[in-house]
């Protein structure tokens, strides 16, 4: 058995990932804090070079992004120190990595889907230390890929769409922000590209390499993706809620979000095949797990 490491096992991407059947010899490992500790990049190089391993895969990120704001070095020494330094050993080491990174890289000033060569401009800490942790990964001298991805929920951890599960059971009325634009993302649906791209760049010395957008098919807005939630709750009997759609300036946060975050996922389906589902198909994949349906 192959084994692939897998970083930030315990947040939504991680542990999807860790959540994975090993499939063509292939499994997913991960260490807890004592084993690899992301704020001692010293430790880095023993940790990679005391097993064989197929390839890492990075999923560990500060995603506070308010709290990024006033914790900044927090928020660099996760999302851009690490993510250097783990790339720098595994490319020291011969072994691939794979690297998650985020929409908050851009602005929000375009008007069609981000491609993968458009300018980066993050707005904020969060989105400043993730692209610092991408040009990391870029220079760190091994075959890598970087798979940014957007709005990301699962069944696990604090979460989008749990918030309006818990919010929808206490409050008849939510106000939620209606004029930001981008596209779910199922952390399952996004481990499972990571280990298709992962398993591929350990197998194969000419397995594309670069940076590719990985997000669920469609477009909506927070508001209209709280109505879908509530849509979908309530068919299985859980918690609803009227959806008042507000602005972004009447809803103020420390930290500034881009308008728009639709990523292009074209590059990723023409190099690896990865055709990613609706995200209303997969949003309701996740309130199955958190609302079973009742059959009468």
């Amino acid at each position: 058995m192959k084994d692939v490491l897998v970083t930030g096992g315990s947040g939504q991407v991680g542990g999807a990932l860790l959540a994975l059947a090993p499939e063509g010899g292939f499994r997913f490992v991960g260490l807890d804090r004592s084993e690899l500790d992301l704020l001692n990049p010293s430790s880095f190089a023993q940790v990679i070079s005391a097993r064989p391993w197929s390839a890492i895969i990075n999923a560990a990120a500060y995603t506070a992004v308010d709290q990024a704001e006033t914790e900044v070095e927090a928020a660099w020494r996760i999302n851009a120190v690490a993510p250097a330094c783990l790339a720098r050993e595994a490319a020291r080491a011969g072994v691939p990595f794979v690297h998650v990174s985020t929409d908050y890289v851009f602005s929000g000033a375009s008007t069609r889907p981000y491609a993968e060569s458009d300018p980066v401009a993050p707005l904020g800490v969060y989105g400043a230390s993730k692209e610092a942790g991408e040009q990391g990964v870029r220079t760190g001298g091994g075959r890598s890929a970087i798979v940014r991805t957007s709005w990301v929920v699962s069944p696990s951890r604090a979460n989008f769409l749990k918030t309006m599960l818990r919010l929808g059971a206490d409050r008849d009325v939510l106000r939620v922000v209606a004029d930001q634009h981008g596209a779910p993302t199922s952390a399952a649906d996004l481990a499972s590209a990571l280990a298709l791209i992962a398993r591929a760049l350990a197998s194969d010395s000419n397995a594309p390499t670069g940076t590719f957008h990985f997000a669920n098919a469609g477009a909506t807005t927070w508001a209209d993706f709280a109505e879908e939630i509530f849509r979908l709750s309530a068919a299985r009997g859980g918690p609803s809620a009227r959806v008042e759609p507000i602005t972004t300036a009447e809803y103020p946060t420390p930290a500034r979000r881009p308008a728009y975050s639709l990523l292009s996922t074209a590059r990723i389906s023409q190099a690896y095949g990865v055709s990613p589902r609706r995200w209303q198909a997969a949003i309701a994949d996740i309130i199955d797990d958190l609302i079973p349906l009742r059959v009468p």
